[in-house]
């Protein structure tokens, strides 16, 4: 997929320009050689100074630019966090393909480089903005999906809005095609069929809710914990007329009312938090009828990781990343029988890639909606987000994948397909 928006505009150009000189001596030589040493990708840097750092033969595919020697000195003492947040606030340029950028720090692993002024500062998120209470984790929520519908539109597939990853079959030619097949792709999963209910933990503005009547027949019930996101689906179901078939509850992903024929749960263990991931799958199972069929989709660290300070502090607070194992042991021990998992990491690096470059695209739109909480610093943080999240699914030393697991609420029998033949209807 082509990225036709991931420049910035800034004085600094890209290209040969002046002769470059050798690294700085010192612990700043000493990390721009490593970040080299570590991506064929050639590049930049214009220190503080003045002086310039080359690495490569071929055009530079980014330039980063020091606006003050306070930004090389926050890159020493926090690493790729410092280089971040000198970013935000603009004391660091970037001109160029900002995926490229991250994909050459991801190259090195630099982004995995321990430091502990970063640890200290996860572990006070953690404490601060810790899921333990429901009124926290709501607020958790409303920090990153109450920006508004408005928001969110202009760069998510129409008219559905999904902010889960997508499916990209073969053929696959555009956003929103990719998320009305992972709309299929998690109902035939499960089976659906008209008359079920069902149960959308995290149901966003309801796309899955509004695609599962109108091609199943379901009639299902969205958990949401974003009060936001819940009335703009609430008067989008009164739009509709579907009252009598949809619903949407303003609720914590612990407290899921009632029992269901099936469960959806499409982007939610990630926002469980470190210590509530037990307490989320057991609510996730005591939603399920005896017998009843569920996916959960979620996106799971390889191995035992702390999850990335910036995300949660700037992106998910309190937000926590399990690994698969970890999942899987809190569904089985609720009584969860494992059906298949599949692994879609690939095609989240093609969503994200699809939400990058809408967003840039579409920026101006999304300033004017309000110029001041949507300002330079936002888009730089969001961008942040999408790119850098992008070049993570798809790095060479895989960090993250994202999992659907089949799962049935005790012996599922003969009622489930004995191959996933099912799933892949001919065209």
């Amino acid at each position: 997929m082509a990225h036709p928006m991931r420049n910035e505009h800034h004085t600094a150009q890209t290209g040969p320009g002046p002769a470059a000189a050798r690294a700085p001596s010192g612990a700043l030589g000493r990390k721009l050689a490593a970040i080299a040493a570590g991506t064929d990708i050639p590049f930049c840097i214009v220190l503080a100074s003045g002086a310039v750092f080359r690495h490569g033969s071929a055009d530079p595919a980014f330039t980063l630019t020091f606006r003050t020697s306070g930004a090389q000195r926050r890159l020493l003492l926090l690493g790729y966090v410092g280089l971040l947040e000198s970013y935000f606030d603009g004391s660091l340029d970037v001109d160029g393909d900002l995926a490229l950028a991250f994909r050459a720090g991801i190259d090195g692993g630099h982004d995995r480089a321990g430091n502990p002024l970063v640890a200290l500062r996860n572990r006070w998120h953690e404490w601060r903005c810790s899921n333990r209470s429901i009124p926290q984790a709501k607020a958790n929520a409303r920090f990153h999906y109450g920006l508004g519908e408005a928001f969110y539109r202009p760069w998510l597939d129409a008219p559905a809005m999904m902010y889960t990853c997508a499916y990209w079959s073969e053929g696959t030619a555009t956003l929103e095609e990719a998320q009305r097949n992972k709309m299929d792709h998690v109902c035939r999963k499960v089976r659906l069929s008209a008359g079920e209910t069902f149960v959308d933990v995290g149901s966003g503005w309801g796309g899955l809710l509004f695609h599962a009547w109108e091609h199943y027949g379901a009639l299902g019930t969205g958990v949401n914990a974003t009060t936001e996101q819940v009335v703009e689906t609430r008067a989008e179901i009164a739009r509709r007329g579907l009252a009598d078939k949809l619903a949407v509850v303003d609720a914590d992903f612990r407290e899921i009312p009632g029992q269901y024929d099936k469960l959806l749960s499409i982007g939610t263990l990630e926002h469980a938090g470190r210590n509530q991931l037990p307490e989320v799958v057991r609510a996730h199972a005591d939603a399920m009828k005896p017998g009843a069929l569920g996916v959960i989709h979620f996106i799971g660290h390889v191995g035992m990781r702390e999850t990335e300070f910036f995300i949660r502090n700037y992106i998910f607070p309190g937000g926590w990343i399990p690994s698969l194992s970890q999942a899987l042991d809190a569904m089985e021990r609720c009584g969860l029988e494992i059906l298949d998992v599949e692994n879609l990491r690939r095609h989240y690096a093609l969503t994200l890639d699809a939400w990058g470059e809408r967003f840039d695209r579409n920026w101006e739109t999304i300033h004017a909606l309000d110029p001041r909480r949507f300002d330079e610093r936002f888009r730089r943080i969001w961008r942040t987000y999408l790119w850098s999240c992008a070049e993570v699914f798809r790095g060479k030393d895989v960090q993250l994948n994202l999992f659907q697991v089949t799962v049935s609420k005790g012996n599922v029998g003969n009622r489930y397909p004995m191959s996933r033949g099912f799933l892949y209807p001919p065209p």
